[in-house]
């Protein structure tokens, strides 16, 4: 029996769950739900209903997990308390300041309804927690950097094309060469937030819009931009398009330390753990990583595991469609 999906959510991430649930062979993608009107003008390649958002309760015993493809801003901290009602989730909350906060409000619904909620999934949060994770653990006397970029950032280019007198924005995140060296060299540490990114922002205005205070509204945002050095550019839109219409990301985690008697008069030996991910596609690369965790989501709720749960709550075999033993003889 395969396990039946549903998106919530037609952009860019919800298109990427539709193009590669096609390749998990132990899944099937039954319905997508979108708040857009007419439903029926929505282009997609599959053959499964389109379903107004309204109507969601309806399928509540017709989908196994649902995969939430909203943006983290606005869309999720709502939608998935109120989707943990009726299904078992997988969501891609990113708002890293705001995780453990979110995680509490679905724990919340999740168990009341007897769901699992597979919270912050994603490659990061997600993936990179992982390896941060991992990495701290095997070397406790270590720093850890973590970098994004050269790439457009989905949720953070929504977050400008949310302000007042946007009408489209992208977004990229551009790591600094010089701190990517210093974590390779075990400063991670000392590394400002300022100093290890910058955001370069292409801005499509309304006309008559108030560009000064579209750049400043960008530039204050808390948990987006306020951190960062921010270069704020107004395009038009003809441009934006003809220039700025693929979906790159990628990024690293480094982390560097020491292991051997460093620190009680020995000679320790440097280590260390890097992880790259060169992505041509970040809304497809997001899909594939969703789309294990909402397996894992459905194995972990037939084992009577409930609640809000991240990947790091997830055994790494849930999220393979093969089995233990074939796991054990192929990768061990």
């Amino acid at each position: 029996m395969k396990i039946k999906i549903g998106i919530c959510g037609y952009g860019n991430l919800g298109r990427g769950i539709e193009s590669e649930i096609s390749k998990n062979e132990d899944m099937e993608l039954v319905a997508i739900f979108t708040r857009r009107k007419p439903v029926d003008s929505l282009k997609i390649s599959s053959n499964v209903p389109v379903v107004h958002m309204d109507d969601v309760a309806d399928w509540q015993n017709k989908i196994d997990v649902m995969i939430l493809c909203g943006g983290s801003a606005f869309d999720l901290p709502e939608q998935s308390p109120m989707m943990a009602k009726y299904f078992n989730i997988v969501d891609s909350f990113d708002t890293h300041a705001k995780i453990p906060e979110h995680k509490r409000n679905v724990d919340i619904t999740a168990r009341a309804s007897g769901k699992t909620a597979v919270i912050s999934s994603g490659w990061d949060p997600g993936l990179f927690s992982l390896i941060r994770l991992y990495a701290g653990a095997i070397i406790p006397k270590g720093e850890t950097g973590s970098f994004w970029g050269y790439g457009v950032s989905q949720g953070h280019s929504g977050a400008i094309r949310r302000l007042n007198g946007v009408a489209d924005a992208v977004q990229y995140t551009i790591p600094q060469e010089d701190a990517i060296e210093k974590a390779r060299c075990g400063e991670a540490g000392s590394l400002s937030t300022r100093e290890k990114h910058k955001r370069l922002c292409y801005v499509v205005a309304n006309e008559g819009a108030d560009v000064e205070r579209i750049a400043s509204e960008i530039k204050e945002m808390p948990n987006y931009f306020a951190d960062y050095d921010t270069d704020v550019i107004f395009v038009t839109q003809e441009e934006l398009n003809k220039d700025h219409s693929g979906l790159p990301h990628g990024g690293y985690v480094i982390h560097a330390g020491e292991t051997g008697h460093a620190g009680t008069g020995g000679v320790g030996n440097k280590q260390m753990i890097e992880f790259t991910l060169k992505l041509d596609s970040n809304p497809e690369f997001t899909a594939s990583v969703l789309i294990a965790s909402a397996r894992a989501a459905y194995r972990l709720n037939q084992e009577g595991i409930v609640g809000a749960k991240t990947m790091f709550d997830i055994p790494p075999s849930y999220l393979s469609g093969q089995d233990g033993d074939e796991l054990v003889r192929v990768l061990m």
